[in-house]
């Protein structure tokens, strides 16, 4: 048990496999239709020329070669044992499948792999593509992510996302169907989105009953859309005290069953235009802890059996109350 007051995917996997699991992040050379001329040429508000924050070892370097490289290197500072493939930058189900299975099998033939992530947009899966996916499953921990960001068709026009929220419904459940797990991104102080349309998405995939979800706050990257509108100053982002409100109340309206695979974004500080308190992301998740303990959340979180199916439970006592984060 984590002792927080959500179900951290790091916990989730360690009470499953006996040890902590490291991803690995992996460039296979993947583009994006939103990008690429198929649905636009110009990709996300917030996406930069890599990918949207990718921390990827070198692309010059087979699949192969990159796992090898992840596990030499995390074994070395970690005395790490076990490891998820995760192919985090751009879109990752963008090719076609015969060309997926090699690259998706390049990437589980280390012995000490256990599972693949698989990044992706909702309008880039197929019925074949997700066959494939689901030949995993059985010897894998295997999830697809889909960039949702927003359950709110107008946020997604005005952050050129190129699909809807009905696109997203559409691929959630064939991917389910299939017994794939399945990750939503989601993003917090996206551009006129309120309070209430933020918390509107969190109950939508309570309701579904997504299997984790991975939050960010709207970074402005260096080379992007959004840096532009920035500069500008027609885009307003949260400060450091609002974002930690608006996960804490997230959150809460998710069951306790569901997996927490990130609090905060990662983009490279180099790289970073605002907000610069992002640089300082485990103080963030320490403000975030601090905030549940002054609310009184608890839920009751699910047991993980080695290698088995956590209970479902849907008792979720928790109290929304204004919280000091200072």
């Amino acid at each position: 048990m984590s002792g927080k007051a959500y179900n951290p995917f790091s916990v989730y996997l360690k009470e499953k496999y006996g040890a902590k699991v490291y991803k690995i992040t992996i460039d296979a050379g993947f583009d994006c239709p939103n990008r690429d001329g198929t649905i636009s040429s110009g990709g996300c508000i917030f996406c930069d020329a890599g990918g949207s924050f990718s921390q990827a070892h070198s692309n010059l370097l087979s699949v192969e070669d990159q796992i090898n490289a992840g596990v030499a290197s995390l074994s070395e500072k970690f005395k790490a044992k076990k490891f998820m493939s995760y192919f985090q930058a751009y879109t990752n189900t963008y090719k076609p499948v015969d060309e997926l299975k090699t690259i998706y099998d390049a990437s589980l033939k280390h012995p000490d792999v256990i599972g693949i992530s698989i990044g992706t947009r909702p309008d880039c899966v197929d019925e074949e593509k997700l066959d494939l996916i689901a030949g995993y499953v059985e010897n894998y921990e295997t999830w697809v992510e889909y960039g949702l960001q927003s359950i709110h068709d107008r946020t997604l026009r005005f952050i050129n996302r190129g699909h809807d929220y009905k696109k997203f419904l559409e691929a959630y459940e064939k991917t389910k169907s299939r017994g794939i797990k399945v990750c939503a991104h989601v993003i917090l102080g996206l551009p006129d989105e309120t309070h209430e349309m933020m918390m509107e998405t969190a109950k939508a995939l309570a309701d579904l009953g997504v299997d984790g979800v991975k939050i960010h706050d709207l970074c402005v990257m260096k080379n992007t859309a959004l840096e532009k509108m920035y500069e500008k100053g027609g885009i307003k982002l949260l400060e450091e005290d609002e974002y930690v409100e608006l996960v804490c109340d997230f959150l809460e309206f998710l069951p306790p069953e569901t997996t927490i695979h990130r609090l905060a974004g990662n983009g490279l500080q180099k790289l970073k235009v605002a907000p610069l308190w992002l640089n300082k992301k485990f103080e963030v998740l320490n403000k975030i802890d601090r905030c549940f303990e002054m609310r009184g959340t608890e839920k009751e979180m699910p047991n993980v059996p080695a290698y088995g199916v956590a209970p479902i439970s849907l008792s979720v006592p928790a109290r929304i109350m204004t919280c000091l984060t200072t």
